[in-house]
């Protein structure tokens, strides 16, 4: 049997002043598609600290800020878990040896290092999704969709989504487990649980 590894990077764009959801959806199957794996892994991860990838349903209505409610409602939740970075010393990053270090490395500003809230998102909600490859096809259930979230909102910038696919170019027949049994996982309460007890007397007797 064939194993078979297939990587490939995608490069968007975020706007800044808001965090960005990026529908890569079409993208990632196309990529699973051109890479010849028919039963294995999709990995979709981000390459940067403050981004996150999500996969969860397309909810469809767009509002003026350009993402979708659920999407917004996200973003609300965060907002209340993680401020929004607003002014100066909210947070105890950055300090001055990192903002010395951002003029190192050529940052524009000591603005661009006032993104704790992406840092502290991207912590909480994860880097990286992985997803079955079954005949080929990516297994999202009916209404999944993929996005890069990028947190970081304090100014437009590109980013790197990294793509990784593993698996076999064949067959791996039955996947059924137990012939598709239904697994019950409630309670089984044993014989000695379910006794009697004369405390229920009262109950039983009105």
């Amino acid at each position: 049997m064939e194993f078979k590894v297939y990587q490939k990077e995608l490069e968007v764009q975020s706007r800044g002043w808001i965090p960005t959801f990026h529908d890569l959806s079409k993208e990632i199957m196309e990529i699973v598609k051109e890479s010849g794996v028919v039963n294995g892994t999709c990995c979709i991860a981000s390459h940067h600290t403050t981004c996150s990838v999500m996969v969860q349903e397309c909810s469809h209505d767009i509002d003026s800020f350009d993402l979708e409610y659920l999407q917004h409602d996200l973003l609300d939740i965060m907002r209340k878990m993680i401020p929004d970075f607003a002014e100066e010393h909210q947070y105890r990053h950055p300090g001055p040896v990192h903002a010395q270090f951002g003029r190192y490395v050529n940052e524009p500003g000591d603005y661009t290092s006032m993104n704790t809230d992406g840092h502290l998102r991207s912590v909480f909600f994860g880097r990286s999704e992985t997803m079955t490859i079954k005949d080929g096809v990516l297994d999202g259930g009916e209404f999944a969709h993929i996005y890069f979230i990028d947190w970081d909102h304090v100014r437009a910038r590109r980013r790197q989504v990294n793509v990784t696919v593993m698996g076999t170019t064949e067959s791996v027949g039955d996947r059924k487990w137990k012939d598709g049994a239904v697994i019950n996982t409630l309670r089984k309460y044993t014989d000695e649980e379910k006794a009697y007890m004369q405390q229920f007397d009262l109950q039983q007797k009105r």
